[in-house]
């Protein structure tokens, strides 16, 4: 099995989040949950988060989840 790592962090993941395959470690979630949207960091999380998962949402690869509308 391949080794996950955080999108945001890079550090490997041993706990966390998996959006789409994507995973997100327990210590940028916890700082995510925590920013304000004002904040550099937020936009760097943000910028993260859309070029690694989104565009799977955007492609329709989401073969097994519920029809979500953003």
């Amino acid at each position: 099995m391949k080794k996950k790592y955080c999108i945001i962090c890079g550090k490997p993941l041993s706990n966390g989040i998996i959006i789409y395959g994507r995973g997100i470690c327990s210590s940028c979630e916890e700082r995510l949950l925590k920013l304000k949207n004002n904040l550099d960091f937020y936009e760097h999380y943000r910028k993260r988060i859309k070029k690694t998962i989104v565009h799977y949402i955007i492609r329709g690869e989401t073969k097994n989840c519920q029809n979500y509308h953003f």
